[in-house]
């Protein structure tokens, strides 16, 4: 399916999103508790090797010493912008400011109950959670948190979106997007996309695709198309790859299996890894 494919109703994607995401599966789905092995295992291995890889390399170290900001958009129950707060203070980093963001009110009052209940008193002072859509993410937050968009312009130094970008490129609204995101990083400033790799078969159904009303709301990018919206707006792309064999909602058994076959796999067949990743950096000049 190409980039022609239907999207004539961007009020009936949103609704089918909001509807999905509001959902108990989806609290449950993106819940520490109820998410599954496989997303915990991530966070301590695959997925925070890269956070922290950007953090140590790409991070200039005075905005280090000073404290970092960081925000994740499309945040969920807000995993994994709670696991950095915890890893990253247990690492002798301070966190100024850790904004999280997603356009389902219901994920982000999940979010602020998680937050309650695995970061101590001190790291929640430095916690913020706002409903706020990609599209509007500027102006949502700034109402919604009661600060000035100068205080948020240019300033955040490492920005995290896990299984959300592809929406954008389904509500057709990508490149505006990857510009606002621009236009919150510091300089040097880095946001890390991790999303469905389009070329991994196990993923949706074609025939569910098929005959879908809005097939639209079945998009998946390709690697290239993920990476495409931040190069046009002005980031250098520092890595773009496929990797990952373990799905967030594996078992403990699912992610042994899969942990021990993931290095036969990326040998034989790295282009079908289940994840995509895109690494881009405001004003960047080195590369991973």
């Amino acid at each position: 399916m190409g980039k022609t494919a239907s999207h004539d109703n961007p009020s009936v994607l949103n609704s089918e999103f909001l509807e999905e995401y509001s959902s108990e599966d989806s609290l449950r789905r993106y819940s520490k508790e109820t998410a599954g092995q496989g997303i915990s295992y991530l966070l301590d291995h695959d997925y925070g090797d890269i956070y922290f890889g950007v953090i140590e390399n790409q991070i200039p170290k005075a905005r280090i010493q000073k404290g970092i900001r960081l925000w994740e958009f499309g945040c969920g129950a807000g995993m994994n912008l709670l696991f950095l707060v915890g890893a990253l203070q247990r690492r002798g980093i301070r966190v100024e400011l850790a904004v999280g963001t997603d356009f389902s009110e219901a994920l982000i009052d999940a979010a602020k109950r998680q937050a309650k209940t695995y970061l101590t008193p001190e790291q929640n002072q430095k916690v913020r959670f706002c409903a706020a859509r990609h599209e509007n993410l500027i102006e949502e937050v700034t109402t919604g948190l009661g600060v000035r968009k100068e205080d948020l312009l240019n300033s955040f130094d490492l920005m995290v979106g896990v299984n959300t970008i592809r929406y954008c490129h389904r509500l057709n609204n990508e490149n505006e997007v990857a510009a606002t995101i621009k236009s919150l990083l510091a300089d040097r400033g880095v946001c890390v996309v991790i999303d469905m790799n389009d070329k991994f078969p196990v993923f949706r159904s074609r025939f569910r695709d098929r005959l879908a009303k809005e097939a639209r709301a079945y998009y998946l990018p390709s690697l290239e198309e993920y990476a495409r919206p931040f190069s046009t707006a002005g980031l250098q792309i520092l890595k773009r790859e496929n990797f990952c064999w373990i799905p967030h909602s594996a078992g403990s058994g699912l992610t042994a299996v899969m942990k021990a076959l993931t290095p036969v796999l990326n040998t034989i067949a790295p282009s079908r890894a289940m994840r995509s990743l895109v690494i881009a950096q405001k004003n960047g000049q080195r590369t991973l």
